[in-house]
């Protein structure tokens, strides 16, 4: 087992309380957002921009995923490649049918 001395786990302490505040914060910025009224596409973005912020905290600190690097980004390559395949799936069989009459 890893013995930690007081002064790593206080970083280690101090750390988390800083994660937790900064999710504090980005919550009452999605309620903020949510009382602007904005049009339903910048809302969303504005939205899923707030939401990956967050998610990336807490998988980064709470999850300890900051310190797997190499195993992380093959997987988030892997995922960016599969996300992009199956978003232009649909764009690419659109793109087939043009110039085709409709039966």
């Amino acid at each position: 087992m890893v013995d930690l001395h007081a002064g790593d786990m206080r970083h280690h302490v101090r750390l988390y309380v800083r994660v937790f505040v900064a999710l504090l914060v980005l919550t009452a910025v999605t309620v903020a957002a949510s009382y602007l009224h904005l049009a339903v596409p910048i809302a969303v973005t504005i939205a899923l921009i707030i939401a990956a912020a967050k998610g990336s905290l807490v998988a980064s600190f709470f999850m300890h995923l900051i310190t797997e690097r190499r195993v992380v980004f093959g997987a988030l390559v892997l995922t960016v490649v599969f996300f992009l395949v199956l978003m232009f799936l649909p764009l690419f069989t659109q793109w087939d049918t043009i110039g085709q009459k409709v039966q």
